[in-house]
């Protein structure tokens, strides 16, 4: 059985789950409102003898209803007033407050039911105006926060990296990173759509499960297809099926920590190592870049800006001792080591 999905109209939505419905809310509301003005209906009606109606001198209920539902919805019309201490000391103490909280509570439901939506769709225009060579960060879990953390640690903008994710606390602890949030499923196509999936340039899915994952891939190859989307799957068996829907690069953990225990077996020195180059806080860093007009012609060791160790050639890998690294081509990826002196 595949993982929950939220209803589709509260997709792309960022909340926090109530006990009560947003008409349950409106009841309890207008409950509340009633209440308040039956306080002051009461109160009026038990000491009219402290108010003067200038019309005809007499105060009856229908007076005491009018009255109390223009001095609480205004500031009255002067043709019924209190006159009497008592009366003017209650206008002052009590209906004062009751008129307040009732025009909050009706400002406070407006904004719920009429404005939220616009504003919350105004500044979703203005996010997604914005996006342009943006990164999609779909999972916000353990994997997914250590690469955001990563991406912030090598100087990415977090306002260029836009999470999905559909646990509020999660999309929480990223807004606090300042990146754009979004609670939805990634494996919809409507809600990479609103990230403006084909036109960011580079995707990290990261969904917790491995066909949750497979998933979010497929859709977004569907939607981008020039897309650079890495997936994280935990599973060997799933690396190829992940690539069959289109991943440009397939991260296992577990093979990964298997490389780094075996490297330790050969050297001490060979982890740590292989870990500095992954790091951002790391004394050396794995850069890709394409090979300048100045370098075409050369040997791949003969790079000044670092250690060539790979390049890539109509999509082929070749190491710095094969013969085809023996000569950079226009059009060459070139994969370097470089060094971080300011860590020393």
């Amino acid at each position: 059985m595949g993982p929950s999905r939220p209803p589709p109209d509260r997709m792309g939505e960022l909340r926090r789950k109530t006990g009560l419905s947003r008409w349950s809310s409106l009841t309890m509301r207008a409950a509340f409102v009633f209440f308040l003005v039956g306080i002051a209906i009461s109160v009026h009606w038990f000491d009219r003898e402290g108010y003067v109606d200038h019309a005809d001198g007499n105060i009856n209920f229908s007076d005491v209803l009018y009255f109390t539902m223009v001095t609480i919805t205004t500031v009255g019309y002067g043709d019924i007033v209190p006159v009497t201490d008592r009366a003017r000391l209650f206008e002052a103490i009590l209906v004062t407050p009751i008129r307040l909280f009732i025009w909050l509570i009706f400002l406070g439901t407006a904004y719920d039911f009429l404005l939220q939506k616009s504003w919350s769709r105004w500044r979703m225009s203005i996010i997604q105006k914005n996006l342009h060579n943006h990164i999609v960060v779909a999972g916000f879990g353990i994997s997914g926060s250590e690469a955001v953390d990563e991406l912030l640690e090598r100087g990415i903008d977090p306002s260029e990296i836009v999470v999905i994710d559909q646990d509020h606390g999660r999309l929480e602890a990223a807004e606090k990173r300042g990146c754009n949030v979004m609670e939805g499923d990634a494996s919809r196509d409507k809600t990479l759509n609103q990230v403006r999936v084909s036109r960011a340039r580079s995707m990290i899915v990261s969904a917790g499960r491995d066909d949750t994952s497979i998933l979010v891939v497929l859709t977004a190859r569907a939607l981008a297809p020039k897309l650079s989307i890495s997936v994280l799957v935990r599973a060997s068996d799933n690396e190829q099926l992940a690539r069959q829907a289109g991943a440009s690069n397939v991260i296992n953990p577990v093979s990964f920590a298997g490389l780094l225990l075996a490297g330790s077996c050969h050297g001490p020195h060979i982890s740590d190592y292989m870990a500095d180059l992954a790091s951002a806080t790391g004394r050396v860093a794995l850069r890709e870049r394409m090979a300048t007009h100045m370098e075409e012609g050369l040997p791949l060791g003969a790079l000044q800006t670092g250690l060539g160790v790979r390049i890539y050639r109509n999509g082929k890998p070749f190491g710095f001792w094969e013969e085809e690294a023996k000569q950079i081509l226009e059009g060459d990826l070139i994969v370097e080591i470089v060094g971080k002196p300011d860590n020393d």
